[in-house]
């Protein structure tokens, strides 16, 4: 069995247009002239990604939120997309879906501009990609790439919700609906990406879970990263449903689905919206972890890798 890491350290040997970022990155930046082209394609399986029993409007929205949330890290903004669709003679899931997509393409305003069906065999998972295109004024697009030694890690938002959901559902729970919504319908924070862009010096966001996240980010930009689990910003949601303690803590930072965005800043910057401070880069290598001033053991397990073999 590959593992998703060693396939993309397969890929990279291929993958040497510049646009590709050494496929280091959430998107590849390809420059047009004066315009930066920022594409990103990502795919939903059923049962990795979303359950069975998601309801299939809910599958769509996802579908482009999570693809849009990679173009918000680059700051870019949304110009259209095409998508991928296995379709399995479910007329109603498909209607649904449809139905899903159109809500979530007018709440972004972005247009569909193509794509591809294909038929799947009764009884496989579903499965659907997405290909989001945007356009950048800035010059570069942050990349997890730059962060610098004495620079701050910021996080927007709250971190564990999405995760949170997913417990809940896979026990038969539809409340609170804050977190069920948080899972099934993430946002994709299109407008803080942009306003942060011009500013930061990294910037990703965050899908297979914050610590193995800033872990990418550390190891891309060559340097070390403490992270603080006291400061990484709970909601009361999830506070109420599992409360505050380290293994809360550290379950919400493993979690993922969260598509917040994490990026690296200058200590003195002002930011343009709101986010926590949970981290600090310096030089060397690797991430550590403190709570309640010591130094925790890092887990076995960072976050969601698909595949790791």
């Amino acid at each position: 069995m590959t593992s998703e890491t060693a396939f993309i350290e397969a890929l990279r040997k291929i993958a040497t247009d510049p646009a590709a970022r050494g496929l280091a990155d959430d998107a590849a930046v390809l420059n047009m002239g004066g315009t930066k082209l920022v594409l990103t394609h990502d795919m939903l399986v059923e049962g990795v990604h979303f359950l069975p029993t998601d309801p299939p409007a809910d599958v769509a929205w996802k579908l482009l939120a999570v693809n849009l949330s990679d173009l918000a890290a680059k700051g870019a903004r949304p110009v259209g997309i095409m998508m991928g669709y296995g379709l399995m003679e479910d007329a109603d899931w498909d209607a649904g879906f449809v139905a899903g997509l159109g809500d979530a393409l007018a709440h972004y305003g972005v247009p569909l501009l193509g794509g591809d069906t294909v038929g799947q065999p009764k009884g496989d998972a579903r499965a659907m990609g997405l290909t989001a295109i945007g356009v950048s004024a800035d010059a570069p697009p942050p990349a997890r790439s730059g962060a610098r030694a004495g620079d701050l890690l910021y996080v927007t938002g709250t971190i564990g919700d999405g995760w949170a959901g997913l417990q809940l559902l896979q026990q038969g729970q539809e409340e609170p609906a804050a977190v069920i919504q948080a899972y099934r319908r993430p946002a994709a924070l299109l407008v803080e990406g942009q306003a942060l862009a011009p500013h930061v010096h990294a910037m990703m966001d965050v899908s297979d879970g914050l610590l193995l996240d800033a872990r990418r980010m550390a190891d891309a930009s060559g340097l070390a990263l403490s992270l603080d689990l006291d400061a990484v910003p709970l909601s009361d949601a999830y506070r109420s449903i599992f409360g505050d303690t380290q293994k809360s803590r550290l379950d919400a930072a493993k979690g993922g689905d969260d598509y917040q965005l994490l990026f690296a800043a200058p200590q003195d910057l002002r930011l343009p919206c709101p986010a926590t401070a949970i981290g600090k880069f310096a030089s060397g290598k690797d991430i550590s972890i403190r709570y309640k001033d010591k130094n925790m053991q890092l887990p076995v397990s960072l976050g969601y890798i698909h595949r790791d073999g």
